[in-house]
């Protein structure tokens, strides 16, 4: 897997959707059921951004094997029979004798160790340190055999043949509600990227499947368990949704990554990593009619699923009672209040989302009132998680924010009703309303110039409910009446409908030092950049792989080159660039 740093709800500010100007996607529908969008432009000659998506995510799981979706993500970079290995035959002999072991490591845990587990004989069934002798026997001929195997592996091929014929920016991630895969190719290097796409889809094998488990641990305990709020973010989402499969993280939970098999993965890959559940977009320097019989010949060897994917059917229960959470950890005291609102699509999308754009940037509410009038908070924000942020079957509403000086969250918690108080009783002036459709019609422009962003936001839309929306949702924001963000305010905003998590300081933590720059970025930039820079730096902070980081800083790089990134955006951008440089340069010194 290539992890972004720039996290999916960053690159979601920075690549917001655009759709001031009209564009002209033609769909293209293979036999076995797989879509294509096609949008030929020429800005950027020579150049394609292409991708494909899996329509599921989390929400498509269950408990048992949850995170296993972002595992996926992980194995499709592993490579086929073709790409990955020296010798076909002997790497799937070594697989095979890999899951044979597995499976008895499985069969020991489960019928040993869950039953000392709940005997009260040892505190964790998973930690080696409570292993049996038989089951320690096994674990070791397990990690012989992975070290073994090893030695036929062929590490970060499928990345080479690509960066070595000039293409770039190949990355994924997984969401909630969809699994996303992407890269930008030269113009005559398409049929490239049609045969190693389809091919990891035929051939995949899996390779790896079981040592790659270490890894998203650790990638779980980078991004969750080693951040100061990671844990406690993770069972507020628990807490917030009580029936939805929102609930639990896109990484999974620790023993499902432990336990699900290779026969439940490869049923899990036959219902949704097939053809009538995939979706393709090219957008770049081609004409469609030469780059339809490329599709057809590569991916038109695909066959359907034996098994439709089936739909999501449980809804989140209406939530009848405030819930809170009270939380002590390393970190400046900050509050999250959360509401439960509405899936992306639904028409109350808009007003809520103009809702939260009046109370953002340094000219927004929160800031006038919290940051530069009562002086109580460092950043505020307000998130409607609509567009990019939004999810399929249902929706929330956030505010966040962080305490200044002797400041307490609860003081934030006032303000923020007070804010919201105004929103219910008095009309957003129609200045004020023009101001943030001004500005939204704006940054939409903006991000409709290049090819790569234009793939993503067609490849997330098309999956949330069409990628018509590309065009369609600045007509519909531009359309929200102060009535509108009125009757929402009231609507959703109820006490027995809020969920709130307040952060204290650990007794004895010292202060979280802020340094000066950071402080001028954060005025330039507005609070809720702020935030997400910051917690991008936490995450920096920790990262240890040179790979990432450095195709992180080359992202980063290409980003604030290409002209997308809007003007107030740009130094904050570049602030996280320096840090990121810094980060390298320090564990290289280190001998990384």
């Amino acid at each position: 897997m290539r992890s972004w740093l720039l996290s999916l709800p960053l690159a979601a500010a920075i690549v917001a959707p655009a759709a001031a100007q009209q564009i002209q996607v033609e769909e293209f529908t293979l036999d076995n059921g797989m879509k294509f969008l096609l949008y030929p432009r020429t800005e950027e000659p020579n150049i394609i951004a292409a991708g494909w998506l899996a329509k599921v995510g989390s929400v498509n799981e269950r408990p048992g094997i949850t995170g296993i979706s972002h595992f996926f993500e992980h194995m499709m970079f592993k490579g086929t029979n073709t790409i990955g290995t020296k010798e076909p035959e002997k790497d799937l002999e070594f697989r095979m004798k890999q899951k044979v072991v597995r499976d008895k490591i499985l069969k020991i845990t489960m019928n040993t160790q869950y039953p000392r587990w709940k005997a009260g004989e040892i505190d964790d069934p998973w930690d080696p340190a409570n292993d049996t002798e038989e089951l320690a026997q096994a674990r070791g001929e397990l990690n012989t055999l992975m070290e073994e195997h090893k030695k036929l592996i062929v590490k970060d091929e499928f990345d080479k043949v690509y960066t070595e014929l000039g293409a770039s920016q190949m990355n994924a991630f997984t969401s909630n509600d969809v699994t996303f895969y992407f890269i930008s190719v030269p113009a005559n290097k398409f049929e490239l990227w049609a045969w190693m796409e389809s091919d990891r889809l035929v051939d995949s094998v899996f390779r790896e499947f079981y040592s790659e488990r270490d890894v998203v641990h650790e990638e779980r305990r980078l991004r969750t368990e080693s951040t100061p709020t990671g844990i406690f973010q993770e069972q507020f989402d628990a807490m917030f949704w009580q029936s939805s499969p929102y609930s639990w993280p896109v990484i999974g939970w620790t023993s499902d990554l432990n336990s699900y098999t290779k026969e439940q993965a490869e049923e899990y890959f036959n219902i949704y990593y097939r053809p009538n559940n995939l979706v393709g977009v090219i957008v770049g320097d081609f004409k469609p009619a030469e780059i339809k019989p490329v599709i057809q010949q590569y991916f038109g060897r695909l066959s359907r699923g034996p098994v439709e994917p089936p739909p999501v059917v449980t809804l989140e229960m209406k939530q009848m009672a405030e819930q809170r959470m009270y939380a002590e950890c390393d970190c400046q005291p900050q509050i999250e209040v959360r509401y439960k609102t509405v899936p992306f699509g639904h028409a109350d999308t808009y007003p809520l989302g103009v809702m939260a754009d009046v109370l953002n940037s340094r000219s927004g509410r929160l800031y006038k009132s919290m940051i530069e009038g009562k002086k109580i908070a460092s950043q505020a924000q307000a998130s409607a998680q609509q567009f990019f942020g939004a999810a399929k079957y249902a929706g929330s509403f956030s505010f966040e924010a962080e305490t200044k000086g002797d400041a307490k969250p609860e003081q934030l918690e006032a303000a923020w009703y007070e804010e919201l108080e105004r929103l219910q009783k008095e009309p957003v002036s129609e200045r004020e309303l023009q101001k943030v459709k001004n500005q939204t019609v704006a940054n939409q422009y903006r991000r409709l110039q290049n090819n790569f962003f234009i793939m993503v936001q067609l490849g997330l839309l098309e999956n949330l409910g069409g990628w018509r929306h590309i065009n369609e949702d600045s007509v519909k924001t531009q359309a929200v009446t102060a009535d509108d963000v009125m009757r929402v305010a009231n609507k959703y905003f109820g006490k027995t409908n809020r969920s709130v998590a307040i952060y204290t300081r650990i007794a004895g933590a010292a202060s979280a030092d802020e340094d000066a720059e950071f402080t001028k970025i954060k005025e330039r930039v507005g609070p809720q950049m702020a935030g997400m820079i910051k917690k991008q730096l936490e995450q920096l902070a920790k990262e240890t792989d040179l790979a990432k980081l450095k195709m992180a800083a080359e992202q980063m790089t290409q980003a604030v080159g290409s002209g997308q990134i809007p003007p107030n955006m740009v130094e904050g951008v570049k602030y996280m660039q320096q840090k990121l440089n810094d980060r390298i340069a320090e564990l290289e010194k280190a001998g990384h």
